[in-house]
């Protein structure tokens, strides 16, 4: 049994050759954006001010943007000298080999499941309160999940938005695309607005003493808001279907953590201005400053930015988990009608549809509430693992990236990169890792059971003899 046998990056280029190229850096960008700026920026830089750094969280931020720059500048270098679907599994396929590749596969499956999952709860929950301003109430047998006990049996919002995001994506990338960057403008647009309006109402005075909780607390609040910049690793995802991969992959990744990081250090500062830090460990410390300075209409409109935050985070993320099932179906780790692409639109729906239903499921019956950090497992791992693959990546020399993005100051950065992530991870509770334990032990029954005896190199091993 050999665990490390490799991939070829001339089969994948040749497989996934037969995407449609139709996305360019500023799609690239705005997905990138749909998956990093949620409701999240609404949320956390005021809870995070409340109980960790005070008006110092514009710092915690831009901490866990260095972090997450690092590990993004790794992604960047990959995704330009490996242009293929599959992301991090991938690149780990190549680079470690089979068997760690799809440890970083099944994480990666992890982390996309319950973060659309999760995501898709929260978007219900926003929904169903807007309705109910309006007069108009759901059945609450039909807005939760399954629970006799409280008299919920399925949360049906929830089920239809994933459900309404993977009918858009059915319909091709250029499509889909084009109605995600106009929510995304419609988001920036809403965050943008807060961002000025909240300036003329920004006392001096609020932000004494900046770090109130020292710079220990400004470091531990870096470590919850780290998480608010994930998702910009769904972007490798796309490189079999984007022109000019070597160029437009580092744009987008590297384009959407700048933006990202300037627009939550303008939240952070414009809020810590408007109001006392010591106000905001509220559920929407934003809608509460606006609501403060008597700028109520604002604050209803962030509901709205709420609401399609939540939507562009689900469609990236879809999309994401789709393009990483396929990746695992076309190297013969899961069945191969997930590799199925669509005779019109070039895509793989089949996988889209059971990934879609899986998310469906979860959102719509289990309580998540338990799960949600173990999207963090996942991804962090992924980051470790594609951070300290660079230096194996320098090393092939059957692997060209002549005129693509190399990470600067190798191999200090992606070593620094690597082990940056590792400290985050030794944030994570021990019922986190307990259920990655159990998600992992899954994941080697069913690569040990099926995977390994399908995989194609196996199938290309026994041709040779």
């Amino acid at each position: 049994m050999n665990l490390f046998r490799k991939e070829s990056l001339s089969r994948y280029m040749k497989t996934d050759g037969q995407m449609p190229k139709t996305m360019n850096a500023k799609d690239l960008m705005a997905m990138g954006i749909g998956a990093v700026i949620g409701s999240g920026i609404f949320i956390l830089p005021g809870t995070v001010a409340a109980n960790d750094a005070g008006p110092g969280v514009s710092l915690s931020f831009l901490a866990a943007a260095i972090v997450c720059g690092l590990a993004g500048m790794c992604y960047a270098e990959f995704s330009s000298a490996i242009p293929v679907a599959g992301s991090a599994y991938s690149y780990g396929n190549i680079i470690y080999g089979e068997f760690i590749g799809w440890i970083m596969g099944w994480a990666l499956v992890l982390e996309y499941l319950l973060a659309v999952a999760c995501v898709s709860t929260g978007w219900a929950a926003y929904f169903n309160s807007l309705l109910a301003s309006c007069g108009i109430n759901i059945p609450r047998a039909l807005a939760g999940p399954f629970d006799p006990a409280k008299g919920t049996y399925i949360n049906l919002t929830a089920i239809l938005s994933v459900l309404l995001i993977t009918w858009l994506l059915s319909y091709g990338m250029h499509e889909s695309v084009r109605v995600n960057n106009i929510a995304i403008i419609i988001k920036l647009l809403i965050i943008v607005a807060f961002i000025i309006i909240g300036v003329f109402f920004v006392k001096r005075a609020n932000y004494h003493p900046f770090l109130p909780y020292g710079t220990h607390g400004a470091f531990k609040g870096a470590t919850t808001v780290f998480f608010a910049f994930l998702g910009f690793d769904c972007i490798s995802s796309s490189a079999a279907e984007v022109k000019n991969p070597q160029k437009t992959m580092p744009i987008g990744i590297i384009g959407t953590l700048l933006i990202a990081t300037v627009l939550y250090m303008g939240v952070s500062i414009v809020l810590t201005g408007m109001v006392n830090y010591k106000h905001l460990d509220v559920a929407n410390p934003v809608a509460f400053a606006l609501q403060s300075v008597h700028q109520g209409w604002l604050a209803s409109l962030l509901s709205i930015g709420a609401l399609i935050g939540m939507a562009t985070c689900m469609f990236t993320a879809i999309y994401a988990s789709s393009r990483l099932i396929y990746s695992l179906s076309r190297d013969g780790l899961l069945p191969t009608s997930l590799r199925q692409l669509d005779k019109k639109s070039h895509t793989p729906k089949i996988a889209l549809w059971a990934v879609a239903v899986l998310i469906a499921v979860m959102g719509g019956f289990v309580s998540l509430d338990s799960l949600t950090n173990l999207v963090n497992i996942g991804t962090l791992l992924a980051f470790t693992m594609v951070s300290f693959g660079i230096i194996p990546l320098r090393k092939r020399e059957d692997i060209l990236n002549d005129g693509g993005f190399k990470v600067p100051l190798y191999p200090v950065l992606p070593l620094l990169s690597g082990f940056a992530c590792l400290f985050m991870m030794s944030f994570l509770s021990k019922e986190t890792w307990i259920g990655a334990g159990i998600w992992f032990a899954i994941g080697m029954v069913l690569y040990f059971g099926y995977g390994y005896r399908h995989s194609n190199i196996n199938d290309s091993v026994i041709q040779q003899a």
